[in-house]
């Protein structure tokens, strides 16, 4: 979750609520959803709250919000904008993998020290999260004085930067936190800040730069130059945001103008000129959405009157027009920097908070049964329970993994009919390469949590409840699902007998019959593997893990192991 620092006295100016205290914005904050961490070493508040409403990573835009609380702000707010005397040329040779830009010049804004810091902050906040470390989106901010822009031509006036691609040992500049000229290609050799964002682009063959006349200002998305470096005696600014995604880039932009127009600030838009055509930035359309008058009560439990729910959106900072019919719908406008309003859902959620979660009397529902706990969830907990009073740490793992570590790094092949070798329910597009699939058994996600403790004491005792599935069309979803219980045992000494009598223990617990005829496993040991059979049922195995598979986990120890379907025990 992020953490924003907001001074307390920056809000008191900011919402013009100057007698408010501490523990009156605390409550006030929470009753928005920021959770209250704690308090810096210089008296700021460390605010945690979830990644949907971005607008609020800067004390401007938690203001903003309080003052919708209190009722000293209404309905959604677009600043006024002047015309464009900045244009942003995006040439031919920027790289194919980051062709966006936009952005905005912002005029007149007064950069104290708490401002300065804020809109860092804002900065990398925004980098952190929308922008995907960079990743998505990038933002430069620069010193608008410092810039001297290029003529667009002899019949045209206002000023020109370009956003081009250069060769990775092109021109040179001289980077912030800097006193060299460097190439780019030295920027990411040489510089702190280079070396951590040289992975977003040392694949490309030729690297994203923006010139002004003077030369090269700024290597986004690794860092800005020196030259147009921000201080408090700036007041006019040129905000630019490159990236792969417009929406994003765009979407970040409005909420940076946002906060430096509720410093005073006034926005002028610029132009970006495509090869196909040029475009207006910054984007402030407002976007609208529907969302019935019966949803609403259904979903909050309580009765509205129309007027009242037009007056509650408003209190959160959008704007409402009900539409008469057979139900009452509401067209909702949503002002340009909030980026999280995406299904109806997210509206009634604004009017309930504006309407106060604290004021919902809680009631039982009008259905005829009263929830309770399932027995399949009874009997995971009493089985987790009796696995911690044998001993074993409890741990709860990621339900997917890849299928080198499900299969490869087990021995075991897809298809065969051991346990753990059924047919992958795979992804069809995985965002990373290390989640492709579902498990198909417990195991391989101990043995990884193993592999990763080789710095840790040993003995190692690990047990998990989790979730597998494999391919079955024999089922309507295609996908066999079901909950196994796995344990592993880490020490000098392990062997078969330790694991079958913690399985035994376990067994007894609840009265099932254990059998332990022998078998073969390829994840196992030969000779030291025993299927496990409960209450006449083959459900599982037990035994020693086999040395392949210690080796190829960088394991120095023996490993005695038993899974098997937590269903047995029922």
């Amino acid at each position: 979750m992020p953490v924003v620092d907001v001074q307390p006295d920056e809000l008191r100016r900011l919402t013009g609520h100057e007698d408010k205290s501490d523990e009156e914005f605390k409550d006030d904050l929470f009753a928005l959803g920021l959770e209250f961490e704690g308090v810096t070493d210089d008296g700021a508040f460390q605010l945690e709250f979830g990644p949907d409403r971005l607008d609020r990573l800067s004390v401007e835009g938690v203001a903003r919000s309080l003052r919708y609380q209190y009722g000293d702000a209404r309905g959604v707010s677009v600043p006024n904008t002047n015309d464009p005397d900045w244009t942003f040329v995006v040439d031919d040779d920027v790289p194919d993998e980051r062709p966006y830009v936009t952005g905005a010049v912002v005029r007149g804004v007064d950069l104290d020290d708490a401002a300065l810091d804020s809109l860092i902050q804002l900065q990398e906040k925004l980098h952190a999260t929308m922008g995907r470390k960079r990743a998505k989106g990038a933002i430069g901010i620069h010193d608008l004085t410092m810039l001297k822009g290029d003529v667009l031509s002899e019949n045209a006036s206002g000023n020109s930067i370009t956003y081009t691609g250069i060769e990775p040992d092109g021109d040179t500049f001289v980077a912030l936190d800097s006193n060299d000229e460097l190439t780019p290609a030295e920027v990411l050799e040489q510089h702190d800040t280079g070396r951590k964002y040289a992975d977003l682009v040392s694949e490309y063959d030729r690297y994203p730069a923006i010139y002004d006349e003077i030369g090269l200002f700024s290597f986004p998305p690794v860092i800005n130059g020196r030259r147009t470096e921000v201080s408090t005696d700036s007041r006019d600014l040129l905000v630019e945001l490159t990236g792969t995604d417009q929406w994003t880039i765009d979407r970040m932009c409005n909420i940076i103008c946002y906060a430096l127009a509720a410093r005073g600030a006034t926005i002028e838009d610029v132009e970006v000129q495509y090869e196909e055509g040029t475009v207006t930035k910054p984007d402030f359309e407002v976007e609208t959405k529907h969302v019935s008058h019966d949803r609403i009560e259904t979903v909050l439990g309580v009765e509205l009157e129309l007027d009242e729910v037009i007056d509650l959106f408003e209190r959160s900072g959008l704007d409402a027009d009900a539409e008469l019919g057979e139900e009452t719908v509401y067209e909702v406008s949503i002002p340009p920097y909030r980026v999280d309003v995406l299904h109806p859902l997210d509206l009634v959620d604004d009017v309930g908070r504006a309407y106060g979660f604290n004021e919902l009397e809680p009631r039982y529902p009008d259905v005829g049964t009263v929830g309770q706990r399932h027995e399949r969830s009874r009997l995971e907990d009493a089985v987790r329970t009796s696995l911690v009073g044998l001993g074993f740490e409890d741990l709860l793992n990621f339900h997917m993994i890849s299928e080198e570590e499900n299969y490869e790094r087990m021995d075991v092949a897809v298809g065969s009919e051991y346990l753990g070798g059924g047919e992958p329910a795979s992804i069809t597009e995985p965002y990373s390469e290390d989640y492709t699939m579902l498990r198909t058994w417990v195991l391989p996600s101990l043995t990884m949590v193993l592999e990763n403790n080789t710095h840790r004491a040993y003995p190692q005792d690990l047990a998990e409840i989790g979730h597998v599935a494999h391919r079955d069309d024999d089922e309507n979803t295609r996908v066999a699902e079901a909950r196994h219980v796995a344990a592993v045992l880490a020490r000098h000494d392990a062997t078969y007998e330790d694991a079958k009598a913690r399985l035994a223990a376990l067994c007894r617990d609840f009265d099932a019959e254990l059998e332990t005829p022998a078998t073969d496993h390829p994840s196992f040991i030969d000779g030291r593997t025993a299927a496990v059979v409960i209450d006449g049922e083959e459900v599982g195995v037990v035994g020693e893990l086999h040395p392949k598979v210690i080796v190829d986990h960088d394991l120095e120890l023996p490993v005695a192991a038993f899974e098997f379907d937590l269903s047995a025990l029922a």
